[in-house]
Order: C-alpha cells, then structure tokens, then sequence
C-alpha cells in the first residue's frame, strides 16, 4: 500500500467522508476501487457518472490536462 496525497475541493471532501462515515466504508478503498475501474480494459463506469463528472468539474475552475508536459 502506498500513502499519496491528492488535492480535493473542502466541500466535497466533507461530504464524501460524511457519506462514508454513515455507510460504514472507507473512503480510501472507494477511490482505490474508482481507479481501478478507470484502468480496466473496458471501463464499467457508466455513460451517466461520466455525464455527472463532467457536469461537476465545468462549474470548478479545473484545467484539463492531456499530457503531464502541458503543465511542466
């Protein structure tokens, strides 16, 4: 297991723990899972969270990045 930082919005934050802490998981494993769909050969995320993800990030001030050289 690897400890890694990420850089997440408070509010989100707050409630994805808050929703965790009421269902009795963790939120590390939940991101672990999340990233493991997205690398799997043929993704089983659906059309409508991907709808809701895009959705999400047009309303914060996020940068779209293709290729870590765009930021270097």
């Amino acid at each position: 297991m690897v400890l890694k930082t990420f850089n997440l919005n408070e509010e989100v934050y707050r409630k994805f723990s808050e929703y965790c802490r009421e269902h009795g998981i963790s939120m590390s494993r939940q991101v672990n899972l999340f990233i493991e769909m997205q690398l799997e050969e043929e993704s089983n995320v659906k059309k409508e969270y991907i709808k809701k993800l895009n959705r999400i990030s047009s309303k914060g001030k996020f940068i779209e990045v293709k290729d870590i050289d765009e930021i270097l």
